[in-house]
């Protein structure tokens, strides 16, 4: 049940930034998807560190203000191990939308590191690193 339950907290993190055909993306959720002082890590030439609040405050204008639009990302695929209350995912993804009027896609890595708590499981820390 567990590998079910972390491929559920996943598929929700990564729907949270969808806003397809007018939709509202949802990156309030990732609240209650990331522990509280849960780290969010961007690897790379822009390398930034972020607390939950930093993370979706500048998503979330992003993805509403019209400049990110038809915007998805979406896991192609995953290695996800378990040892008892703590888990760890490696995650290849895709992402595609249209930036400032131009369309676009990319695609990378993430880690994600999980949790099982009393509400089930959650996220502890994530790192993601965009494919040039």
């Amino acid at each position: 049940m567990s590998k079910i339950e972390i491929d559920v907290v996943t598929a929700e993190f990564f729907e949270a930034f969808d806003n397809r055909g007018g939709k509202a993306a949802d990156v309030a959720r990732i609240r209650r998807l990331v522990l509280p002082g849960g780290v969010i890590v961007k690897a790379g030439p822009e390398f930034t560190v972020y607390t939950v609040d930093e993370f979706i405050e500048p998503r979330r204008r992003l993805l509403t203000d019209g400049r990110l639009v038809d915007f998805s990302e979406w896991e192609t695929s995953e290695r996800t191990e378990i040892a008892g209350d703590i888990a760890s995912r490696f995650s290849e993804y895709r992402k595609s939308g249209t930036l400032d009027g131009e369309p676009f896609d990319g695609g990378g890595t993430k880690t994600i590191q999980f949790v099982r708590t009393s509400q089930g499981w959650r996220i502890s820390a994530l790192a993601w690193y965009d494919q040039p």
